[in-house]
């Protein structure tokens, strides 16, 4: 089993505090958090800007997979995964990701390449952590 690691310290109280996340391998480290991090246009981080990245990255080391088993080989893969956070009655849920896909694959075949990104989507572990979420995926070739 393999075991990766990110931390968070939080401060005071939820609007008027903040918090520093780090991660294990220290390209995160002490960065900066807090309420209008994530609910208004203060530049920082937040839990849903890390969680579309983990999936990005995810969603594209899958789809490399997939695609190399379908005999084709990605020049780049740009995928995006944006994280919709909703109010609700008791507070706040994620219940929508949605991917966007650009990709530069020389002589691709689209229907293999949309199998491929397809089985990438739900195979990848982040998107499987994100089960209770509707994951969409608009997938195009560049």
């Amino acid at each position: 089993m393999i075991k990766k690691y990110g931390s968070a310290i939080w401060n005071g109280t939820i609007k008027d505090g903040g918090g520093k996340v780090s991660t294990e391998s220290g390209v995160l480290n002490d960065v900066r958090y807090g309420f209008n991090k994530r609910f208004g246009d203060e530049p920082g981080t937040n839990p849903e800007e890390l969680i579309g990245a983990a999936h990005a990255s995810c969603f594209a080391m899958a789809l490399s997979l997939q695609l190399e088993e379908a005999g084709m080989v990605a020049d780049e893969l740009d995928a995006k995964s944006t994280v919709y956070l909703d109010k609700e009655a008791d507070g706040f849920a994620v219940k929508k990701v949605h991917l966007d896909l650009t990709a530069k694959i020389p002589d691709a075949d689209e229907d293999k390449f949309q199998d491929a990104a397809k089985a990438a989507k739900a195979g990848c572990p982040i998107s499987k952590l994100l089960a209770g979420a509707e994951i969409t995926l608009d997938a195009k070739l560049a």
